[in-house]
């Protein structure tokens, strides 16, 4: 085994002698529960089944999430809820911003509440993620954990109630209300080999606010470093860590494991978070406001550029490796190597805050509410330079004008994201004769939101901008808006004893897409204590975002160019990307509730959802792939012309990419759940174990010319088709120990090397391949000790065997060009994992962790 580090080793050792020295008093031994503490109504908790729910709900409580060791919800949400998949790893900006999945569905399909209320979405898009491309969803890991009580996944589609963007379901996150007392914990780790080394400090305090009042405040501070990947540089050195044949002979000092792990994989962070929560009872009429603010600074390493990116030389305007001769003195470096590996600076400023009045007249409750959510991003990128500046420059100094320099910082430009949303919901009780009063709810929503991308500075929009990530330009830039209105009607039903009736439906009407209506009903019924069936049948819809409509940029990297095209817009039509219109959907779910013995539950739901007009971003589609121009590269670079982009022509690979309404998908799965708690003569034994089973197919390509193949299988394989959870919570006096496995299926992308198609063809070889992540079982497991009812001290691992995806394949029969990756996923980098496994490619991640109680 590699080693833990000092300070991981420090931190273990100082927080337990602080832990020893602050016992005070013997633990109390747990109350054993009987049976009947098993049935919570209307849930479907970790430990406890939801045997009255109508719906599918599974519920989070604070000890459950508490015990995955990173302090992160969207960490938390993946290890514990199986139809829940997060993203682990983004490129560029979506690095900062990492997005997650219901069911495979897109990220946002999902509808993020917070104590009820629309979260506010990211100001980040996610265009070059692979699955999760397109995602603008909110950031779950901006809410610290200690804030929350408890999380509530709605797991069925909740468009008629919630409107926009729940088709997938609905994940709220009820805030603490505590007004006396607190806690506090501190967090240390770092993965297998070393990296990735985080702290944390948290805590939350609750204060009376007068007789009926509350104020309750949460801080969290995280700091990450870097995770590397990859052994080395395909562009300087070959698999033996030679130099590539093409490469000067003056770059000897590049040979070997020089290059090995300087390119990024997850960025170095520093997030600091203040959340709060209050509320005050008048008599009948309480006021409340919830809010937050939360600050990100990070620091994302980009691919290595080799010194000739920058240099200039006779015949190589374009900065390819050439064997020409080699002069450092002409070259720009950084770095402590040859070359350099720029960083992308981020700073985010989020807020929001909640105000609201709830209360009863007259026998009709009512909740009136205004929630607004800021989200701003400002980047540069920095180590860098600038390859016109310097070549110009240069030139002149050829000429006796000046000595050549280039900038090695440049503002980028940013986001800013904002949405302001006010609902009214009225809710009362009629007896009309039924086993039990109707409910009768009513309530309507107006929403105004508005997207902006900032133009970056000269340096970074000059030409090709500086290395690794062009600045937006002003024809990227602007400023957008739209707003919504909807109503909505509800009525709850129970005809006969046993049995419940739930139909609602919501009209939404919107200023740049029009109107539409979407309904719901929601059934159940219970044979006996034992045995309940439930089902809901509902239509449901997802207007496009502001930003899937009009974000614009080049994503770029050492080898490639790919051109962001806003959909609608005249250039990008010339390829077929029309105007984005919104998603609609068809969701069924049918399931049933059991209790075969005393302490046993069991839930079981399968569930259809059919989306049509589904908005999927593309894969590139490339005028220039391998150094080779494709069929159809005339037309994308008529379309490059007309949006007055210009690339790096001497880049092997150039393309375009957009998002469209073209494809049509089936989703269909089954949830399962059980749970059972064990009394022991020394303890307790709680057991569960949750699945799920999703299965996503496209039933119609409109336009196969534009959603590729590539694009189709980051639908339908990037997830995998099962997850199952095995929980295993032992507790004996002030001793726990938490268990976790969990088994993954296999999931696949379409990738392409970067070998040019006719090259492959040639040797007989496809022109994409299966890039397959194994299944795999992944094992979490949490040692605590109570010292006093106050001080608790954890240590424990995710990912305790260290468990990697693949890494890529090697092309095989096929003479690979010197400097070209020998991949079939075109990897730059040698040693590199696939990126789309579920469980991340950093491995294990071992931490302690020390509560205090007050």
């Amino acid at each position: 085994m590699t080693r833990l580090s000092a300070f991981k080793l420090s931190l273990i050792l100082a927080s337990s002698w602080s832990a020893c020295a602050l016992a005070q008093e013997a633990p109390q031994e747990p109350q054993a529960e009987d049976g009947t503490a098993i049935i919570v109504t209307g849930t479907r908790a970790v430990g406890m089944s939801a045997a009255d729910a109508a719906a599918p709900v599974q519920v989070l409580s604070e000890e459950t999430f508490s015990r995955v060791g990173q302090p992160n919800l969207n960490q938390a949400l993946t290890q514990i809820v199986p139809s829940f998949t997060a993203q682990t790893q983004g490129v560029d900006m979506s690095s900062f911003s990492l997005s997650a999945r219901l069911r495979g569905l897109s990220p946002n399909h999902t509808l993020v509440l917070v104590n009820g209320k629309r979260r506010h979405g990211s100001g980040i898009l996610q265009v070059i993620a692979g699955p999760f491309q397109g995602s603008a969803a909110p950031s779950i890991d901006l809410i610290p954990p200690d804030a929350v009580e408890r999380i509530e996944v709605l797991q069925e589609g909740a468009a008629a109630v919630y409107g926009t963007d729940a088709i997938a379901g609905v994940i709220n996150l009820i805030l603490k209300d505590q007004n006396e007392g607190g806690s506090f914990k501190i967090t240390g780790g770092q993965y297998y080999d070393s990296e990735g080394e985080m702290f944390s400090a948290s805590g939350n305090v609750g204060f009376k606010l007068g007789e009926d009042g509350f104020f309750n405040l949460s801080g969290f501070h995280r700091r990450q470093d870097y995770t590397t990947v990859g052994t080395g540089i395909v562009q300087v050195t070959q698999m033996d860590g030679t130099l590539q044949p093409n490469v000067p002979t003056q770059w000897s000092n590049l040979a070997g494991d020089t290059l090995s792990g300087i390119n990024g994989g997850q960025p170095k962070t520093y997030l600091t978070e203040i959340f709060y929560n209050m509320g005050y009872d008048f008599g009948g009429i309480e006021l409340y406001s919830f809010g937050d603010y939360a600050k990100r600074v990070g620091y994302a390493k980009q691919g290595y550029r080799h010194p000739k990116r920058i240099c200039y030389e006779a015949g190589n305007l374009g900065g390819s490796v050439t064997p020409d001769a080699y002069d450092p003195s002409i070259c720009y470096a950084n770095t402590g190597v040859v070359g350099m590996v720029p960083l992308q600076k981020v700073v985010q400023d989020e807020y929001s805050f909640t105000i609201g009045a709830r209360g009863e007249t007259n026998g009709w409750n009512y909740d009136l509410s205004t929630t607004y959510g800021h989200d701003k991003y400002d980047i540069w990128t920095t180590n860098s330079a600038h390859r016109e500046v310097w070549q110009e420059s240069y030139a002149a100094a050829l000429e006796g004008i000046g000595t050549p320099n280039t900038p090695d910082t440049a503002y980028d430009g940013g986001f800013r994201l904002s949405q302001t949303t006010i609902t009214a919901d009225i809710r009362k009780e009629f007896d009309i004769g039924m086993a039990q009063p109707m409910t009768f709810a009513f309530g309507g929503e107006y929403r105004r939101d508005t997207y902006e991308i900032v133009q970056g500075d000269f340096y970074s929009t000059y030409k090709t901008g500086v290395q690794s990530f062009p600045g937006y330009k002003a024809s990227d830039a602007g400023y957008y808006k739209r707003s919504s209105r909807a109503g909505y009607i509800n009525f709850i039903l129970t005809p006969v004893d046993g049995w419940t009736v739930d139909l609602a439906g919501r009209y939404e009407d919107y200023t740049d897409f029009g109107d539409t209506t979407i309904g719901k009903i929601t059934t159940r019924y219970d044979f006996s204590d034992a045995f309940a069936i439930r089902g809901t049948a509902s239509t449901g819809f997802r207007a496009p975002t502001l930003a899937e409509q009009k974000y614009s940029t080049i994503n770029v990297g050492p080898t490639s160019a790919v051109a962001q095209l806003p959909a609608g817009t005249p250039a990008a039509q010339l390829l077929g990307f029309d105007a984005l219109k919104p998603e609609k959907s068809t969701n069924f779910s049918a399931g049933f509730v059991a209790r075969p013995i005393p302490k046993l539950a069991i839930t079981v739901d399968g569930y259809y959802i059919k989306i049509k007009d589904r908005i999927a971003g593309t894969a590139a589609r490339y005028a220039v792939q391998g150094g080779v121009v494709q069929p159809g590269g005339d037309a994308i670079f008529d379309a490059l012309a007309a949006a007055g982009i210009v690339l790096d022509s001497a880049l092997p690979n150039i393309g375009v990419a957009s998002f469209t309404n073209g494809i049509d998908t089936r989703t269909w799965g089954i949830d399962f759940s059980a749970a059972y708690p064990v009394m022991l003569d020394f303890g307790r034994l709680d057991l569960t174990l949750t699945a799920n089973y999703n299965k996503t197919k496209i039933t119609d390509n409109k336009i196969p010319a534009v959603f590729s193949a590539v694009s189709e299988s980051y639908i339908e394989d990037a997830s995998p088709d099962y997850k199952v959870v095995a929980g295993f919570l032992f507790k004996s006096g002030a001793f726990s120990l938490n268990a976790r496995e969990t088994f993954y299926g296999k999931t696949t992308i379409l990738v392409t090397p970067a070998v040019s198609c006719s090259t492959l063809t040639a040797a007989g070889q496809p022109c994409s391949y299966d890039g397959e992540v194994k299944p795999t079982a992944i094992t979490d497991l949490e040692a605590s000790y109570a010292f006093t009812d106050n001080v608790t001290f954890s240590v424990g691992a995710n990912n305790l065997f260290d468990k990697r995806p693949e890494v890529p394949e090697l092309l095989q029969g096929v003479t690979i060009p010197a400097g070209t990756s020998p991949y079939v996923n075109g990897s730059g980098t040698y040693g590199s994992y696939y990126g789309h496994s579920p469980y991340g490619t950093s491995g294990g991640y071992y931490y302690a962790r020390l509560d205090f109680k007050f």
